[in-house]
């Protein structure tokens, strides 16, 4: 196929993904996406996990715990100073990263990541995980995929709308590599991120999954991430257990949440490396006295669900975590906090499952079953995310007997720390912290949903000012709607072909014409790019002094040619279609 015509196929493709029913294209680029996020995850991990293993003894991916004392305060340190160094050399002034920032480049950015972004989140937390810094590597993850996605679309010149849902499949795809959960994190990208469920989102985001999660399971010949032992309620009974731990973990929740609000407003107006560094010195003094906060700790999580770990030491892990990572992520290291949530959840757990023992007789449940759902009860409330989190805890059992004690835990733990103690979402928290906002309604959603290449009105003309009565009449001869008049100095104006007809019929005499000074109906108009959303073009034009919007793109030429117009009418026809 010559080159013009390959360029022509991407043009008409890109304006059928502007549409709000390209399933199957979008499917087909779900699919690339996730296989593209399973690599990066795989190539993080391996980056990761390999560095562990040669710096900490035994060769274990989080042995932190048989560090010397000097290293275990020193490392953390040296991984603060050297983020810090590398926020300072190369961020120019993106601090915040993760799952936050996914968000926020969703709804204010659509979905738009920068490569700098993407480098940043893969070394800042590489560098803050080895170092032994309290955060998880889910919310780098996230970024991680969302950005593969971004970046994808990006570099198909793809429309905002499509781009938007490659974010999604990146998001999901990254969950589901991650914990071996597909379903879980399509769930997550669409409750948490995406915020909708529909089916034009909804099926490439689930292929996407499905892509990165095979990749995964080849790659780490379908390695669990967490031992899982029995699990299943030994009794009705110990329900009221379950919500005595829904309870607790709704106040965990909001105690991290809150910490983590508290350090970060505190800390805003320090310079960005001093906080790092600070982080460093923080977590190094913590680790002298409880290694197991060091890093990731899900080798600490498999023991609490084996029941290995003493009561006393569960506790003081439930507080430490929760100091621990409020340091880390309050003072603005790149790392997640969906893993500590697990790890604190889990540790409550640990906590709640010796008491039916001590009041039933006979079989009670195993100390695993009280860890997990604590895990899925601390993630649910603390990113009010209950059915990504109840998913998760399903996915990971492949047991449907955990979902009825699961949603009583989960449920109580979101009221807790919603409806008590009046707590968002961490992830809305955090972006607040920063003087954002994650507003939504659902006419914005339906509009960003939607290309305004796919409404625009192509029936126009475009011409010069100065117009001859033959060319007028030529020009009417096409059964224009519109007429586009276009200065010598770009000054634009729309015209309807009605008014032209009518100038043409008073100016009898006249060979030649001024459109632009002869009375006649003309809209100023702005540019628009042609991958903007409906939500865009609505924007622009409330935020301009313009009655509709020219849509441009630029060709194989390399000039920029008006595709079409679009007026308000169009953009409020979307409403009811």
């Amino acid at each position: 196929m010559p080159f013009a015509g390959i360029v022509n196929w991407f043009d008409r493709l890109r304006l059928q993904l502007s549409r709000h029913d390209a399933l199957l294209i979008l499917s087909v680029l779900g699919l690339i996406c996730g296989f593209v996020t399973g690599v990066v995850i795989i190539l993080f991990r391996l980056l990761v996990e390999s560095t562990q293993s040669t710096l900490l003894p035994g060769g274990g991916a989080e042995n932190y715990e048989a560090l010397h004392p000097l290293m275990r305060f020193l490392l953390p340190i040296a991984g603060g100073l050297l983020l810090g160094f590398v926020f300072l050399r190369y961020a120019n002034g993106l601090h915040v990263l993760g799952i936050p920032r996914v968000m926020e480049r969703l709804i204010y950015h659509q979905g738009h990541i920068s490569v700098r972004g993407f480098l940043l989140q893969f070394f800042g937390a590489a560098i803050a995980i080895i170092s032994g810094h309290s955060v998880g590597r889910e919310g780098p993850h996230v970024f991680l995929g969302a950005a593969s996605g971004s970046l994808l679309g990006q570099y198909l010149s793809l429309p905002n709308n499509s781009i938007r849902t490659l974010l999604g499949c990146g998001t999901a795809a990254a969950i589901s590599a991650s914990f071996d959960t597909p379903l879980a994190g399509v769930i997550f990208a669409l409750e948490v991120v995406m915020m909708e469920y529909t089916l034009v989102s909804f099926i490439p985001i689930m292929l996407a999954a499905v892509s990165a999660n095979s990749l995964s399971l080849i790659m780490f010949n379908g390695e669990r991430v967490f031992d899982i032992a029995i699990n299943q309620l030994g009794s009705l009974h110990e329900l009221i257990f379950i919500l005595l731990l829904g309870l607790a973990a709704g106040t965990a929740s909001a105690a991290y949440v809150s910490l983590i609000q508290f350090i970060s407003d505190r800390t805003q107006n320090m310079a960005f490396w001093l906080r790092n560094a600070s982080a460093g010195v923080l977590i190094g003094l913590i680790a002298l006295a409880v290694p197991q906060i060091m890093g990731i700790g899900y080798d600490t999580v498999n023991q609490i669900l084996l029941g290995e770990l003493g009561l006393y030491l569960l506790i003081t892990l439930v507080v430490v975590k929760i100091l621990a990572t409020a340091i880390s992520i309050g003072l603005g290291i790149p790392g997640g906090t969906i893993g500590p949530a697990l790890f604190i959840g889990a540790a409550l757990g640990g906590v709640i499952a010796p008491l039916p023992g001590l009041l039933f007789e006979g079989q009670v449940s195993d100390p695993g079953v009280y860890a997990l759902i604590g895990m899925g009860a601390v993630m649910g409330a603390a990113l009010q995310a209950p059915l990504a989190a109840l998913t998760a805890i399903i996915e990971l059992t492949h047991n449907p007997e955990i979902i009825m004690p699961g949603m009583l835990a989960i449920v109580i733990a979101s009221l807790v720390n919603s409806e008590l103690f009046g707590k968002s979402s961490m992830f809305h928290t955090l972006l607040e912290a920063t003087g954002l906002n994650y507003h939504t309604d659902p006419v914005m959603q339906s509009l960003r949903r939607i290309g305004a290449a796919s409404f625009m009105n192509r029936n126009l003309v475009q011409v010069n000012p100065l117009l001859s009565r033959d060319s007028a009449r030529m020009i009417l001869d096409q059964n224009p709607e519109w007429v586009l008049i276009k200065g010598e100095k770009d000054e634009m104006a729309l015209m309807p072909a009605v008014d032209l007809l009518r100038i043409l019929e008073q100016q009898e005499g006249d060979e030649e014409f001024d459109l632009l000074s002869l009375p006649a109906t003309r809209l100023e108009l702005a540019p628009l790019r042609m991958q903007a959303t409906l939500q865009e073009a609505l924007e622009k034009l409330d935020n301009s002094q313009a009655d509709a919007l020219y849509i441009e793109w630029y060709d194989e030429d390399h000039y920029w040619r008006i595709q079409g117009i679009l007026t308000r009418p169009l953009i409020e026809s979307a409403y009811h279609f």
